[in-house]
């Protein structure tokens, strides 16, 4: 019996490694203007962003729809 390959890109990845991908490829600083919200321009850390992104579930699809659009540029990094 063959496994099945999921399609979805953000299958097997966590909130946590999709905010550092995206803070580690975009800073805060052109996060915070990609995704206007309080926890990107105020006093940003990994940790305050997933405590607001974990409850707060339209917020984290505008980050999960970012990484999706950002994923072919961070695969082509060294």
């Amino acid at each position: 019996m063959e496994k099945k390959i999921s399609n979805d890109p953000l299958h097997g990845v966590t909130l946590k490694k999709i905010l550092e991908d995206l803070v580690g490829f975009y800073g805060f600083d052109t996060l915070g203007e990609l995704i206007n919200i309080r926890c990107f321009n105020v006093n940003p850390t990994i940790n305050s962003s997933l405590t607001f992104l974990r409850k707060t579930d339209w917020a984290r699809k505008k980050v999960e729809e970012l990484y999706v659009r950002t994923l072919p540029k961070l695969k082509n990094l060294p």
